[in-house]
């Protein structure tokens, strides 16, 4: 009983002191209110972010797509990753292998190859030839540029506008997070992070990890 008690104890303490650094934060407005709450009710629990248990052996800092599970992890240290939902590429489009980040954009442009626009023209819809960055723009508030032996795959690692497609195979192949999980990715993965995506074809080659679940201590204490 005096161990759950102490317990109990560092909980609250530790639940006090996350409310004291969300009070020095800047207000919130109500706009931004609106958007984080409409957003975080698109979103299916399991593909909320997480800090994690990942037993793998690849190095601290490098991302492991898996396109099955529709998680993106960001490995932390040993047995320790963050863990992101994503949205993938619909049957066709998936792909797998191992790349890096070639460069990264704020609020990106948007250029639909013409292959793409062909395709959709097909379909009855028109796609702009360049779109400018902004809320309404596909990529969302940031991107990561997948190349793989120097040369832009096509591929990225971007937002989206529209949340709901999380955990979903519709992309054209891009890996697509909610903005406000990329904009975090973007702060933390530099160009020239090794990116190992796992999905058809094994064309990433053999890569061991194991999703534990979610790791309660840290996930309170930040350990």
């Amino acid at each position: 009983m005096k161990t759950i008690s102490l317990l109990a104890a560092a909980v609250a303490v530790a639940l006090s002191g996350m409310v004291a650094v969300a009070s020095a934060e800047p207000v919130m407005t109500a706009t931004d209110a609106v958007r984080g709450v409409k957003q975080s009710q698109q979103i299916k629990p399991q593909y909320k972010k997480r800090v994690v248990r990942l037993i793998t052996d690849e190095a601290p800092g490098t991302v492991i797509v898996d396109t099955v599970n529709k998680y993106l992890y960001l490995v932390e240290g040993r047995n320790r990753a963050t863990r992101y939902g994503i949205g993938v590429g619909r049957e066709g489009f998936g792909w797998s292998g191992v790349v890096k980040v070639g460069r990264k954009a704020e609020w990106p442009t948007w250029t639909p190859p013409a292959e793409m626009r062909a395709r959709e023209a097909r379909a009855g819809n028109k796609l702009p030839a360049v779109q400018p960055g902004g809320p309404d723009n596909p990529l969302g508030a940031r991107a990561m540029y997948l190349y793989q032996g120097g040369r832009d795959t096509i591929f990225r690692i971007h937002g989206t506008n529209q949340p709901w497609t999380i955990g979903l195979n519709l992309s054209s192949g891009c890996i697509r997070m909610v903005n406000k999980d990329v904009e975090q990715l973007y702060e933390r993965v530099p160009v020239g992070t090794k990116v190992i995506v796992v999905g058809p074809g094994n064309k990433q080659g053999n890569v061991a990890f194991d999703d534990r679940g979610v790791d309660v201590l840290r996930t309170l204490f930040g350990g």
